[in-house]
């Protein structure tokens, strides 16, 4: 029986995976960092970079090679839903995607 406290309605991944949050309105430049968990409606990372719960965010994800054999970026767009600052005094932001994309690579060649 759910008691209603956790709310997710998607299975999460512990996954640390390459991640790029793009530069947006509420910060100048380009955030790379990794991903603590990912499910298929969202993510959580932690950074020290200052985000704001409700905003608009768009990051790239990037798959590990050894598991697609290849060179795989995800472009997402979506909304912050949490921010919380970590015991060690990182920011933590949990946000839900709400659109995705595979970026095309170059054929090696």
């Amino acid at each position: 029986m759910s008691t209603g406290a956790d709310r997710r309605e998607a299975r999460r991944f512990t996954m640390t995976l390459p991640l790029s949050v793009l530069p947006g309105t509420r910060h100048g430049s380009e955030v790379r960092t990794a991903t603590r968990d990912v499910s298929y409606r969202g993510l959580y990372f932690l950074t020290n970079t200052n985000f704001e719960s409700g905003h608009a965010i768009e990051f790239v994800i990037t798959l590990p090679e050894d598991v697609t054999g290849g060179d795989v970026k995800i472009r997402c767009q979506g909304e912050i839903v949490r921010v919380e600052t970590t015991d060690d005094g990182r920011v933590g932001v949990a946000a839900k995607i709400e659109h995705y994309e595979f970026i095309p690579t170059a054929p090696a060649g």
